[in-house]
């Protein structure tokens, strides 16, 4: 697998997975919910386009894994996984916002090594290997570089929701977010994909699982950026995840959140 096959590849399942969730948005689109308390919605749209993804997949690379949000997991312990949200931002979705996008992640050995997060409707691609990141738009394309940012007080931070966090995360969530310059909720993939383009310094998130995550690191760190969880360690599997434009702004807020 080259990586002129294996890009090409990706955007086959980034085009697939947009022709079949598109026809859904902006309609009377069924939501379910998947939880007995609380609310976590899936639709026709999600289960559609993950299902269109692990087709191609399971008929181009059969013995690759899969890892996905609706449909489970497959072959977990392949040397190449797939791991796949077909809508990041399902919340967005339903309401009409085009703040959402499908995530395509690969790890290799359990190592992320590729990431896409496709917004078919606007247009934009966001695509990384961890060594250099890309966009790719009705406009052109252009590499993707995270900008400096060392101090907390300078910073630019979003995470997705704060019921995303416990009483206890949201505390440590606050004592980052005071001394930041700005905080703003919301955008789900997109923070960590403006992150990787200059426009945002910090995302902080918890409760994430391995599909909303792994697509993203190779684009953030492709970038010149870092993502961990709130200890330092791979943000791989989830959880409590920090990703960081600039390295000293990083081991900042990874104190102050040690440190409450």
């Amino acid at each position: 697998m080259t990586p002129v096959d294996f890009s090409a590849f990706v955007d086959r399942l980034a085009t697939a997975s947009g022709e079949a969730i598109l026809p859904f948005f902006r309609t009377s689109v069924g939501v379910e919910n998947k939880l007995r308390e609380g609310f976590d919605p899936v639709t026709a749209a999600d289960k559609a386009g993950e299902t269109v993804m692990r087709t191609l997949i399971r008929d181009t690379f059969p013995e690759h894994g899969v890892i996905g949000e609706e449909h489970g997991d497959e072959r977990k312990d392949a040397e190449f996984v797939w791991v796949l949200d077909p809508i990041d931002g399902t919340r967005s979705f339903i309401l009409g916002m085009p703040i959402w996008g499908t995530l395509i992640g690969l790890t290799r050995g359990g190592n992320p090594c590729y990431g896409m997060m496709n917004q078919p409707y606007v247009g934009e691609k966001f695509h990384g290997d961890g060594s250099s990141a890309t966009w790719r738009g009705r406009s052109g394309e252009r590499r993707l570089r995270a900008r400096a940012c060392p101090r907390l007080e300078d910073a630019m931070l979003m995470s997705t929701s704060p019921t995303m966090f416990t009483a206890e995360e949201r505390a440590l969530f606050d004592a980052v977010s005071v001394d930041a310059r700005l905080t703003r909720w919301g955008g789900d993939c997109y923070a960590y994909c403006m992150l990787a383009a200059g426009h945002v310094d910090l995302v902080i998130e918890a409760d994430l699982k391995p599909f909303d995550i792994v697509a993203l690191i190779p684009i953030v760190e492709g970038a010149g950026g870092v993502v961990t969880t709130w200890d330092g360690g791979p943000a791989t599997d989830g959880g409590r995840i920090i990703a960081s434009g600039d390295r000293r702004l990083h081991e900042a807020a990874l104190k102050r959140l040690a440190a409450g």
